[in-house]
């Protein structure tokens, strides 16, 4: 099967040609309006020739697949709350499918990554916020408001939730508030390598906290697997750093023998394509 991929972002939207395999990947900057993101997704479609048989998206909010559009709301305003789906493939004169950007990498990583062993996983996706996907006997979950797998809205502390506490980005910004000298994720880290006693301590802290929500997860869910991707899951220790936590977490309680396994993604930048296509073909192999 021959698609057109694309995935949607707030800054650029990503692109490439799937074929069994993902070729001819690049980039364009957002548009400032539909009609301008219509036009420059039909201009890809064709150059990719007459033999593609579908466009796959990857996109951001709530991928209303039942209703044919994005719900929701997201850093790309004008793709939500219209017949999306009808437009484009009117545009394309070609099916299109689409699911939410963390779905789109959950399926990538469940059908041919770090999950394709799984029953049942989660994939937690930490990155400027958190977000994540939910699959039940290999298939995606998307629950009775479309929010399955929105773990950065849990609160594992007090009245913050996960995506305002718990990811480099924040815990960066807390250790740049103390020391008055502002510092990113990547500079902490390296910080915390060479010794720095507060860095290590906030480090330490950020990683009790996703150690708690994956503690909710696994006593509210009982995945066999949990996946971490997003930026920070390039780091070596923390799925040892964050399984070593949730043991714990779980021993204390008696409920040790519940324990998943805790793994990192296999895919980073072209998880969200990947997806994308597997999940058009997913969806065309039950028709």
């Amino acid at each position: 099967m021959k698609l057109a991929v694309f995935d949607i972002g707030g800054s650029f939207v990503k692109y490439g040609l799937w074929d069994g395999e993902l070729r001819q990947t690049s980039k364009f900057p957002t548009p400032k309006s539909y009609e301008e993101m219509q036009a420059e997704l039909t201009k890809v479609v064709k150059s990719f020739g007459p033999e593609i048989e579908g466009v796959a998206f990857s996109a951001p909010g709530a991928v209303n697949v039942a209703e044919r559009r994005i719900d929701g709301i997201s850093a790309v305003p004008y793709i939500h709350h219209r017949p999306i789906f009808d437009e484009l493939a009117a545009s394309f004169g070609l099916p299109v499918t689409m699911e939410n950007d963390a779905n789109c990498a959950g399926i990538a990583e469940v059908q041919i990554g770090a999950g394709r062993q799984a029953e049942n996983a989660v994939f937690v996706v930490i990155g400027t916020g958190v977000g994540g996907a939910i699959f039940i006997d290999r298939k995606l979950y998307k629950a009775s408001h479309l929010f399955g797998g929105e773990f950065g809205l849990m609160k594992p502390r007090g009245e913050k939730t996960l995506s305002q506490q718990g990811t480099a980005v924040k815990a960066a910004e807390r250790y740049s508030e103390i020391k008055g000298e502002a510092v990113d994720g990547q500079q902490l880290f390296s910080l915390q390598e060479e010794g720095d006693v507060l860095a290590d301590l906030i480090v330490n802290e950020l990683y009790d906290q996703i150690a708690l929500t994956l503690y909710n997860i696994q006593v509210s869910i009982d995945p066999d697997t949990i996946i971490l991707g997003g930026g920070i899951s390039a780091r070596p220790e923390l799925a040892p750093a964050l399984s070593n936590r949730l043991h714990k977490l779980l021993a204390e309680e008696g409920v040790a023998e519940i324990m998943p396994k805790v793994t990192t993604c296999e895919f980073q930048n072209d998880a969200n394509l990947l997806g994308a296509a597997l999940n058009f073909e997913l969806l065309h192999q039950k028709k």
